[in-house]
């Protein structure tokens, strides 16, 4: 299966940043980087427990009956503590505004996030709605009610 996405770049946007890309034949993910204005392209720093919202410089057109997932990289949350909020973020088919990455450090040291770093991946996913009806019962499952860690530890 594939959607065709359609790209624009921003006008305040470096069109010497690559677009989205996936950097192996059998990736899901396709990587997005940095794409600061002209007037922060020094990046930023994030320090321990602080969040920014990351531009890539683009909007995109999703066709419909698609999503476009955003996700952390395990580099980057490995190595340097640094994770999407709102994981995984869904950037729906109707949107056509700019496409920004919420970043966080949870790490214990301050991270430079540089103009053309790559900073998640995108992951083009399939939407299925569905039609929410109210109903006086439930089915009858094994599980139940039992929420949080119901099933066991192990």
């Amino acid at each position: 299966m594939k959607a065709d996405i359609k790209l624009s770049w921003l006008p305040d946007a470096d069109p010497n940043v690559p677009l989205p890309a996936y950097e192996t034949t059998g990736a899901a993910g396709a990587d997005v980087r940095a794409n600061f204005p002209p007037d922060a392209r020094a990046g930023i720093e994030l320090e321990p427990g602080e969040r920014a919202l990351i531009p890539t410089g683009f909007a995109m057109e999703i066709p419909v009956g698609f999503e476009v997932q955003v996700r952390p990289r395990s580099g980057l949350a490995l190595k340097q503590g640094l994770t999407c909020l709102n994981t995984p973020g869904t950037i729906d088919s109707d949107y056509r505004g700019p496409v920004g990455v919420i970043l966080v450090n949870l790490g214990q040291s301050s991270v430079k996030i540089s103009h053309g770093d790559r900073v998640a991946q995108l992951v083009v996913a399939p939407v299925m709605q569905a039609e929410f009806q109210l109903s006086e019962s439930l089915g009858e499952t094994e599980r139940g009610s039992g929420g949080f860690g119901s099933t066991g530890s192990s």
